[in-house]
């Protein structure tokens, strides 16, 4: 028995529980820099054209060496996901990214 054909958009190996496009946060940390907000967005902007800066939260730890940063935008396809986390990843700036 043979399955049916899969054509949603997305790889027939693709679990995911998300339905795109879809309203996704991304949060990350970086050394507190003033430069860090600036650098996220202009990377996320690679990838989500109209992202602007209203996009962006931030907040600094209690000790002020590191910034917190959320992004919210309106994510298209696991592919763009995957390129903006590989990009962000690569960030120096950058500690973590969830």
């Amino acid at each position: 028995m043979t399955a049916a054909p899969h054509d949603d958009g997305m790889a027939s190996n693709d679990h995911s529980l998300l339905t795109f496009p879809c309203s996704y946060p991304i949060k990350a940390a970086g050394h507190s820099d003033a430069h860090l907000q600036q650098t996220v967005l202009e990377l996320m902007q690679r990838h989500v054209p109209n992202l602007t800066a209203a996009a962006l939260s931030s907040r600094p730890s209690k000790t002020g060496r590191y910034t917190a940063i959320t992004i919210t935008f309106e994510a298209s396809s696991r592919a763009q996901l995957d390129a903006i986390y590989r990009d962000l990843q690569a960030c120096t700036l950058l500690v973590w990214v969830l």
